[in-house]
């Protein structure tokens, strides 16, 4: 079975490489690379014998390969087709603003979350992606851009949450300061409500940003959209992201996707205000609004401009501070979820 040695810790390499008889000084060589994104085949200063050794002792370098590159002519927003190397595709976007490249990277291939609006979860969960495939994204996005990455959002294809073990390792080792040297405070993970992740997260102490994609504050409303809802009430989900603040200190952002006649009317933007201030006294409140990306497969549509203002208008008029997501990348369908669809139709 092969070993993903790209986010070992520079210990473990350093067992590994002594372990196969070569000198320690071999180890630091090979974790520069590693932190370079480097495949064993490009790491020029080391022996043929030793990348060998590596080979076949099953160690693997697992970056995915980009298979189409969108450009935004709009804001410069760039989406990334991969693929892996079992032949499943994932998808990347990098965005850019003033205070630098943000990423979106994907943490699972399709997801089984069954979120109704969603193009990611269409064709269900195929398999998560380990700690190598995530932070794959990061290097070869930065390759592909020519700049640093110095922000990450992990709001693409999957739930975090639903790939634990490997997302904390991810988390981890881009923080390294060897490393991609990324703050944890550049880095916001986002979940659609797994409310024993959550409490899994909070024991790590971890200063990330949380995000709840929440998109309706009526448990039974919500059920029919997200079905996750099944599993934890609404009344689960914001109790537990009180428990989450408490401990950490770390506000939690709020995401809602606005979709037509599903919940946007200003009797739901007053609702939502009053269930967040039941469960969240006393906790910074922040609602990210964001218009729906209409999906072909999908009958939703996004709410009208004058529905979104009039939403974030009412919210913001209760107390409760919310902006709406400014679209970007507009013309290559930014939205993760729908490249993927056609690659694997194909």
């Amino acid at each position: 079975m092969a070993t993903d040695i790209l986010t070992m810790t520079y210990d473990e390499i350093l067992s590994v490489v002594t372990d196969l008889g070569f000198p320690a000084f071999r180890a630091k060589q090979l974790y520069q690379w590693l932190n370079k994104g480097a495949q064993l085949s490009e790491m020029n200063n080391l022996p043929k014998a030793f990348k060998d050794a590596l080979t076949e002792n099953g160690y693997v370098v697992d970056l995915p390969k980009i298979e189409k590159k969108l450009v935004s002519q709009v804001d410069g927003t760039v989406k990334l087709l991969f693929s892996l190397s079992d032949g499943q595709y994932i998808e990347s976007v990098v965005m850019k603003y003033e205070h630098g490249n943000t990423i979106c990277v994907s943490c699972q291939a399709g997801c089984r979350m069954g979120c109704k609006f969603c193009a990611s979860t269409l064709r269900g969960l195929s398999r998560n992606l380990t700690p190598s495939e995530i932070i794959g994204q990061i290097f070869m996005a930065q390759r592909s851009v020519g700049e640093r990455i110095s922000n990450i959002v992990m709001m693409g294809i999957g739930e975090p949450l639903d790939n634990y073990d490997n997302v904390i390792r991810f988390l981890r080792t881009v923080n390294r300061e060897e490393g991609l040297n990324i703050g944890y405070r550049h880095i916001s993970l986002s979940t659609c409500g797994l409310v024993d992740g959550i409490k899994k997260l909070e024991k790590e102490q971890l200063p990330i940003t949380l995000s709840i994609s929440l998109h309706n504050i009526d448990t039974e409303q919500r059920k029919t959209i997200m079905p996750i809802t099944n599993k934890w009430s609404v009344e689960e989900l914001l109790t537990a992201c009180a428990e989450y603040f408490k401990a950490t200190g770390r506000r939690i952002s709020f995401e809602y996707t606005l979709i037509a006649n599903e919940n946007d009317s200003i009797s739901q933007a007053e609702e939502l205000a009053k269930g967040l201030k039941k469960f969240l006294r006393g906790m910074p409140i922040h609602v990210n609004l964001i218009p729906l990306n209409d999906v072909s497969e999908r009958s939703f549509k996004k709410s009208s401009q004058k529905n979104v203002e009039a939403f974030k208008n009412r919210l913001n008029a209760l107390g409760i501070n919310a902006t709406v997501r400014r679209r970007l990348g507009p013309d290559i369908n930014a939205s993760c979820g729908q490249l993927r669809l056609n690659a694997q139709e194909q």
